[in-house]
């Protein structure tokens, strides 16, 4: 048993982490007013630390339902308390409660440097919109982070926030982002990100600052591991779950967490797999993908080039074939990045006559496509390459490399020209070019760099939430591309996106548009889920994992970018109304609320007043909203066909659906070992459900359910039956004849329907 000291030093140090989640959540208290009203209050602190100590003491012989009988119970004369408080005190002690009560996890008990909570936001009455399924706080000296999980099968990046009062809002926001992007994969999304305290001057002492973080992010990752069970083969050959030493779990089973990098953790990745390793953690280096054993997506350029399927199909929506016409595009980003790096190299016929970074303006007003592209691919090929490294001989006339510092540029005719400029000034500021390059009246505007550079008429530069490029920032009805193409995060807002969209600017959303790198981690970790079984079965060597892992490089990017351009082209077929959805949107819109969390106001989806009145004036839902509900069908029906047991139904032989997933040399090695996937399940819906989707329309699913009773399995048996019949929907790829594609998908919805009518 504890002492009553080290029993005090604990509820102080689990009272602190609390005070700061509090503050994460944007409660209107600061830390000194906690600190006293826990302090002016030790009856009332007393009994919550009381409920925590009932909840997760690893040394009290209660079970789960016991520890929350008697956490109620408490609770109940806590509150008792509270009515004799004035309204801030009371308002305070009474979210604290809401949240000790909310947690189903801790490591408070094992001893270590932090605190680790985790909590089911979804019980939290006062928690900011979306609200995820758990949460793992983390708090200590070193660090303060979190973890947001909207499924128990999830997975996203972790990042190195520098938004030390609200990293949590910040992380909010991406796993919003996040949860919709993972709809082409198996897990739903996830999101973290950690603040290191005590950082020393980054310029004076770098290497410091670098260590600091790495050992921080340490930290984090095994505070996360802290609190997550484990699933380890017993000696009869069956997978079982290990609970954490000393941790009392208040929720189920839950074995499964995935990491990824993210801003500020590039390079992090070997680092998590090897706290990993070091824990026995039953997935061992496919805890973080992009580590040295998997897939280098700077190097597969994936990302970018599902970024590109979405440039090249809005593309030929308008009838130009950017493969193998020029086209005249401005960026945000550098040769030396991935997503832009990759993206400026993936047409020949790419005439940039603009871009910039976080040191460089690029301008080229009349650029050679040919030339320039050849010199682009020079300076992706350099170890790191900036603009200035660009041969300025093959710039043509007007244009140069300028610094982001300049306070006076030059302004050539040409540049006049090229950038539709009217101001009669002689020269610019850099951020007044950067601002002309964001308005500049070409085809495609690329963004593959971080900031948010275009926000909605009806937002201000406050709510967008990135200050640093509040002078930059353009409105929606001053772009004058054609196309706007996503490949990095929160290029514009959500609302540039609708706005701008409205106004006849093709765009998706960067959910719909960098998908491919998240779907190729994904498949990352899924073979090497596939490939631990053969192994650990004696039936693959250790030693040749990584080599065969190389190998299937370029038939996992083939794959993944299938996703991206089955997608684009069923956002093609909703932009114009080949199928009903706009006149049951709002009707689904309510169902999608009721089944898988959708929120209209926090997804900035319209009103049934505004669906009405757009009806009136036959305004249809724009590609961004389409790409929203585009995900939540997913995610919904996925949902379904996991918990209807598809997988296993004893009349469907679903082992295609894996030989398709997985690469063709891993189906000859491994087949054997399918069924031993734990996420076999997860597998084959989620790639049923896009199928199913991305084949016959967003709300077909939904109106079979309703038209006929039909249930989620019976669709799914009609789907694969009138697809042996029909036969595959043609290939888009490139410019690729949509009409017969819309013809094709209206037999195939025709076929569907005739089978569930004639049962």
């Amino acid at each position: 048993m504890m002492s009553a000291s080290t029993s005090s030093a604990l509820s102080s140090k689990v009272l602190h982490a609390y005070s700061r989640y509090l503050l994460q959540l944007g409660v209107p208290f600061t830390a000194d007013f906690m600190s006293k009203a826990l302090a002016d209050n030790p009856t009332i602190t007393e009994g919550i630390t009381s409920i925590f100590s009932t909840g997760f003491d690893p040394d009290l012989q209660k079970d789960a339902d016991a520890r929350r009988s008697s956490q109620r119970e408490a609770a109940a004369d806590v509150r008792t308390h509270l009515e004799k408080l004035d309204g801030e005190t009371q308002d305070f002690f009474a979210q604290l409660l809401e949240v000790v009560l909310a947690t189903v996890r801790t490591n408070a008990y094992q001893g270590k440097e932090t605190i680790a909570l985790k909590i089911s936001a979804r019980d939290i009455s006062f928690a900011p919109l979306p609200k995820p399924l758990f949460e793992i706080f983390v708090e200590g000296e070193a660090l303060e982070g979190v973890h947001l999980r909207f499924g128990k099968v999830a997975r996203g990046g972790l990042r190195w926030s520098d938004r030390p009062e609200d990293f949590r809002t910040e992380v909010l926001g991406l796993v919003k982002a996040q949860v919709t992007k993972n709809a082409v994969i198996i897990p739903t999304g996830s999101k973290g990100g950690f603040v290191p305290k005590n950082l020393p001057d980054r310029d004076a002492e770098q290497e410091k600052y670098n260590e600091m973080g790495v050992a921080a992010y340490k930290l984090f990752i095994q505070s996360l591991l802290d609190v997550t069970d484990n699933l380890v083969t017993n000696e009869q050959g069956e997978q079982q779950i290990v609970r954490p030493e000393k941790v009392v779990a208040l929720d189920e089973n839950d074995h499964y967490l995935v990491v990824a990098a993210d801003k500020g953790t590039a390079t992090f990745s070997d680092t998590a797999n090897a706290i990993s390793i070091a824990n026995g953690f039953w997935l061992g280096d496919a805890f973080a993908s992009g580590g040295s054993v998997g897939f280098d997506h700077k190097e597969m350029g994936i990302t970018a080039r599902g970024a590109w399927e979405s440039v090249k199909r809005h593309f030929a929506s308008l009838g130009h074939d950017s493969q193998t016409e020029d086209f005249t595009m401005v960026g945000i980003g550098g040769m030396a990045g991935d997503v832009f790096g990759n993206g400026a190299l993936l047409s020949e016929h790419i005439r940039l006559i603009g871009a910039f970074d976080s040191r460089h303006i690029f301008i080229d007003p009349n650029p050679d496509a040919a030339v320039s592209f050849k010199e682009r691919q020079r300076l992706f090929d350099l170890p790191r390459a900036y603009w200035t490294d660009y041969n300025r001989d093959l710039i043509s006339a007007g244009g140069g490399i300028f610094s982001r510092k300049d306070k006076e540029i030059p302004v050539t005719d040409q540049m006049r020209e090229a950038f539709g400029l009217e101001t009669s000034a002689e020269t610019l500021t850099a951020d007044e070019l950067i601002v002309a390059i964001l308005k500049a009246p070409v085809d495609l505007l690329y963004t593959g760099g971080t900031g948010t550079y275009v926000r909605s008429t009806e937002e201000t530069d406050a709510q967008v939430g990135d200050s640093s490029n509040d002078k930059l920032r353009i409105t929606a009805p001053e772009l004058r591309v054609r196309v706007i193409s996503e490949g990095g995060n929160l290029g514009l807002t959500q609302r540039a996106r609708i706005e701008a969209a409205a106004g006849g600017i093709l765009v998706n959303t960067d959910a719909i548009d960098n998908s491919a790198g998240v779907e190729t981690s994904d498949r990352e970790v899924n073979l090497k889920i596939l490939m631990s079984r053969a192994i650990a079965a004696g039936g693959f060597k250790e030693e040749d994992r990584a080599a065969f892992i190389a190998d299937q490089v370029e038939e996992v990017g083939h794959r993944v970018l299938r996703s991206n351009l089955e997608q684009n082209v069923l956002l093609q077929a909703e932009r114009t109304e080949l199928f009903n959805t706009n006149d049951i949107a709002g009707e689904f819109m309510d169902y999608l609320a009721q089944k898988v969390h959708l929120d209209r106001e926090v997804e900035l989806l319209p009103s049934d007043a505004d669906l009405a009145d757009r009806s009136e004036a036959h305004v249809p839902l724009t590609s961004p909203e389409l790409s929203v509900l585009t995900a939540y069908a997913k995610i919904d029906v996925t949902a379904q066909l996991v918990e209807s047991g598809y997988a296993d139904l004893p009349d469907l032989d679903l082992h295609d659906v894996l030989v398709d997933y997985f690469p063709e040399s891993a189906t000859d090695r491994f087949e054997d070992y399918f069924a031993e996937h734990p996420l076999r399940s997860e597998i084959i819906a989620t790639r049923a459900a896009n199928r199913m989707i991305n084949h016959t329309g967003i709300t077909f699913i939904y109106e079979m359910e309703k038209k006929y009773g039909a249930q989620i399995n019976d669709i799914a048996r009609a789907f694969r039956a009138a697809r042996l019949e029909i036969g595959s929907l043609p290939d888009l790829e490139g410019n690729g004849d949509f009409e017969t594609w819309a013809e094709e998908a209206q037999a195939l919805r025709e076929a569907i329907e005739a089978k569930l009518a004639s049962k």
